[in-house]
């Protein structure tokens, strides 16, 4: 039986919180807030026309903007409202309702693998108790040669840092970059975000 997200008990306990966050990104981009930093960074990444799947895509703020820089996006999130938010508000992108945990998008006909595979907006952070090393797992089987998988999340969010870079080391992930925020500043001790660069050990092996 799938266990039930954090995000989805959040959701359970409080049935407006994914209304809520659609209106708060809504208002944000009203005001003229920047939010694109995460898309800059991976666009920085890859050649134009690059694939690239957004893991805990929510409303598709970030699988949007980089379609709308050239690229192809999918996005999958476990919350039904946030990807009809995403359907509505970029409609030329793929946008897909699972749980990473269970992600399998060749059953799904999507079969080719994906050049950078973002998770980003403390996504980690709301998986279901238990399934982290899975879903990282689950990642890493959807690079394609060469790809990487960029994340980032919170300190104090339950996913304590050392934890993280074990279960991605078990999951054949190799850290390329840690960074403490998407604008390219050093990790430290003391950084109370991470951003992670990883590379698939298994695909560099197979190269």
């Amino acid at each position: 039986m799938r266990k039930e997200t954090l995000w989805e008990e959040m959701k359970r306990q409080n049935p407006g919180h994914s209304a809520w966050y659609i209106k708060r990104f809504e208002q944000m981009r009203a005001d003229g807030a920047d939010l694109h930093g995460e898309a800059r960074l991976v666009d920085a990444m890859v050649p134009r026309g690059s694939r690239i799947l957004d893991a805990g895509c929510g409303p598709g703020r970030l699988g949007g903007e980089l379609a709308r820089r050239g690229h192809t996006a999918v996005g999958v999130d476990v919350d039904p409202e946030l990807i009809e938010a995403a359907r509505k508000d970029h409609p030329d992108c793929t946008w897909l309702v699972g749980d990473l945990a269970e992600l399998d998008l060749p059953a799904q006909g999507i079969a080719e693998p994906f050049d950078v595979i973002v998770s980003a907006g403390n996504v980690l952070t709301f998986l279901a108790p238990g399934t982290s090393g899975e879903v990282l797992r689950n990642l890493a089987a959807h690079l394609a040669p060469g790809g990487r998988l960029v994340t980032g999340f919170g300190a104090g969010r339950g996913y304590d840092f050392d934890v993280f870079f074990s279960d991605a080391t078990a999951a054949g992930l190799a850290v390329d970059l840690r960074l403490s925020t998407w604008d390219l500043r050093p990790f430290t001790p003391s950084s109370d975000f991470l951003v992670a660069v990883f590379s698939s050990t298994a695909r560099q092996q197979q190269a």
